[in-house]
């Protein structure tokens, strides 16, 4: 357990426990407000996350932040958005298990360091990890569960609504689900 961001982040950055260390660009640690009461999880970066060192900046980026922004929330002020593992891998295929297992504990604690009352994991791979891993995304997104007193929820991944535009209502739903266990529960202002 490290007990800043700072030594976290160092440590991160020059992991080589996997073999995604090899051809990484950037580590996508993560961003956003290190004391936010909700927290998004994805897998993994993709190509302009690894160019960029920051999560979710691509088109799947773009349209996350636009349903961030349409229920006031934003990446550098109200959450933190971090992933399963912190480099790209291969042509933006789904992390191994293997690869999964020596990043989790980065991620586990970030979480530790955040303490946040709600969890949010953006698609299926996520969602496995985090919340169970018999989830099945396309049913169950948009649903809370509670665990160890972290609220958590399962989203449709924004290239996933990308790939296929008649999921946007649902995703947005799941958004204003979002909103309203966020007015329920948290303390700061959104």
């Amino acid at each position: 357990m490290y007990d800043s961001f700072e030594k976290l982040r160092s440590i991160c950055n020059n992991c080589s426990k996997c073999d995604l260390c090899k051809t990484r660009n950037n580590v996508v640690f993560g961003v956003g407000n290190e004391n936010a009461e909700v927290m998004f999880i994805g897998e993994g970066p993709g190509e302009q996350e690894d160019l960029q060192g920051e999560p979710f900046v691509g088109r799947a980026g773009k349209l996350l932040d636009k349903m961030l922004f349409d229920i006031d929330l934003d990446r550098h002020k109200n959450i933190y958005i971090a992933n399963i593992v912190k480099c790209r891998p291969p042509k933006n295929r789904d992390p191994l298990e293997e690869e999964q297992d020596m990043c989790i504990d980065y991620l586990r604690n970030q979480t530790l360091l955040i303490k946040p009352k709600i969890i949010v994991c953006l698609g299926r791979i996520a969602a496995m990890k985090i919340i169970n891993p018999n989830i099945k995304i396309t049913r169950e997104h948009g649903i809370f569960t509670e665990k160890k007193g972290i609220y958590m929820m399962a989203m449709l991944h924004p290239a996933a609504v990308l790939r296929n535009p008649n999921q946007t209502q649902e995703a947005f739903k799941d958004f204003l689900t979002l909103q309203e266990k966020i007015k329920e529960i948290c303390t700061h202002t959104y």
